[in-house]
């Protein structure tokens, strides 16, 4: 890929067939990726569908294929993670990290098969549901772990028995263009396809006849948008949307004990992260505590390149998103919110605004309320734990939460309190591969993760015969 013959600035710019793509660090375009047209979905859809007659009838096959694939991106890991920090922005062991949980992901499916199961209802029937492949599914995926959340949507699916047809987002297409290729070398032809471009591309690949599933990771409002599209087909449709998980420290929390975790939660990728603690409730008397112990980690975090090996965290990813992260903060500045830490952006290059604690917020801000995706954080008070749970929980959203405190047992009775999809006590955003992963309210429909996420990529079919030869 050649990098265009004029910088471009602010999001991705289109060169004839090709679209430049920024370098966060530095805001100027250092390469290109292919700007395919929506039409030429078709064809690709149709190569899909017929690869997929050959990839659903051998499981021992699939298995074998998965394996070979994660052995083939851990082999990759030095190229696909500095240019997975390139576009994306991230520091270079995060990027290693990212491709680590692809071929871990890929290692965890190749060994998930699906079931059959026998059904004894007293009848002299003998029923027994297996499981059918769907055929091609589709993969939209966002810039903010574009490889990870790229094979959360591939490996079930291909695990399943079905093709996929994958979409990155067009400010972070190269490294996923770079790892379909290294699949491709595991995998029979056509069995992943990558596209990129920008829209209507990606509507358009939901709302094509040829798809079965449509499985997104975005923002809510286009999560309702991809899923009008697919209802034009019926295909099913998984969508993992935003959120905005709160955090609560309990009366007894060890403030410094918690305070380096508690950060990294809400900070980790530049507060990239759907489910990072995006909101923290902090008990009155401990409250300017917290604000100093949380400001003086945000005061000290090296921010740079990503490729810079003293980096902690990286730039915001676009331009658009970085407006987004500054308006909210100045209009909570401008209400009355006082910044412990940063509350602006950063003077260089870039894509870069100041790790931030937000205190004396008001709590209809649209920081608090909003789901922010940056690197601010803002902390509020209560003086009692009914009205920390409820504002928590005072949300259209409900991805993750979690509870801080010394007492476990009290602390985990505060987490089923708590109105979404995964509870976290004395941590925040972990999961395993055999997890579901899945929200309530607005964050999300359906349930990736998991043996739930395999056979989400799956229908049952049932099987009945009688017992006794009837003649």
């Amino acid at each position: 890929m050649g990098a265009p013959r004029t910088a471009a600035r602010g999001g991705p710019r289109s060169r004839g067939e090709h679209f430049a793509v920024l370098d966060p660090a530095t805001g100027e375009a250092f390469a290109e990726a292919p700007d395919q047209r929506p039409e030429e979905l078709d064809a690709v859809v149709a190569r899909a569908h017929e690869a997929w007659r050959g990839w659903r009838t051998d499981a021992a096959a699939r298995t074998g294929a998965l394996r070979a694939a994660a052995d083939a991106v851990q082999r990759a890991g030095d190229d696909l993670a500095p240019l997975l920090t390139r576009e994306q922005g991230k520091p270079l062991a995060e990027s290693y990290a990212e491709v680590a949980r692809v071929a871990a992901r890929l290692r965890y499916f190749a060994e998930l098969v699906p079931e059959p199961r026998p059904i004894s209802d007293g009848r002299p029937v003998r029923s027994e549901v297996r499981w059918r492949s769907l055929g091609p599914v589709a993969g939209i995926v966002p810039w903010n772990f574009p490889l990870q959340l790229a094979s959360a949507k591939f490996a079930p699916a291909l695990a399943a028995g079905n093709t996929v047809v994958l979409k990155p987002s067009p400010y972070t297409p190269l490294a996923t263009r770079a790892l379909g290729s290294v699949l491709a070398g595991a995998l029979p032809r056509d069995v992943l396809t990558v596209v990129t471009g920008r829209e209507p591309l990606g509507a358009r690949l939901a709302a094509h006849p040829g798809i079965t599933h449509v499985t997104f990771t975005g923002s809510v409002a286009t999560g309702r948008a991809v899923a009008r599209g697919a209802a034009a087909s019926l295909a099913r449709v998984t969508l993992e949307l935003g959120g905005n998980d709160a955090a609560i420290l309990l009366d007894d929390v060890e403030v410094e004990r918690v305070a380096d975790r508690l950060f990294w939660a809400a900070f980790r990728n530049c507060g990239q992260v759907c489910m990072a603690v995006k909101r923290v409730y902090a008990p009155a008397r401990l409250y300017s505590q917290v604000v100093e112990a949380l400001a003086h980690r945000a005061r000290n975090t090296v921010v740079g390149a990503g490729l810079d090996p003293d980096t902690r965290m990286g730039p915001v990813n676009n331009a658009t998103q970085l407006d987004r992260v500054e308006r909210y903060t100045t209009t909570a500045l401008n209400a009355g919110a006082r910044a412990a830490a940063g509350g602006q952006r950063l003077a260089r290059a870039g894509h870069f605004f100041a790790p931030t604690i937000l205190a004396d917020v008001p709590p209809d801000s649209p920081v608090v309320t909003e789901e922010q995706f940056g690197p601010v954080l803002p902390v509020l008070p209560y003086t009692s734990l009914d009205e920390a749970v409820a504002a928590a929980n005072g949300t259209d959203y409900g991805l993750g939460g979690s509870v801080w405190g010394t007492d476990l047992d009290r602390a985990e009775a505060v987490a089923d309190r708590l109105e979404c999809g995964t509870a976290w006590v004395n941590h925040h955003g972990e999961l395993s591969l055999a997890q579901p992963f899945a929200g309530t309210k607005e964050s999300g429909v359906g349930v990736p993760g998991g043996p739930w996420g395999l056979y989400g990529n799956l229908r049952p079919f049932v099987i009945h015969r009688p017992t006794e030869a009837t003649g």
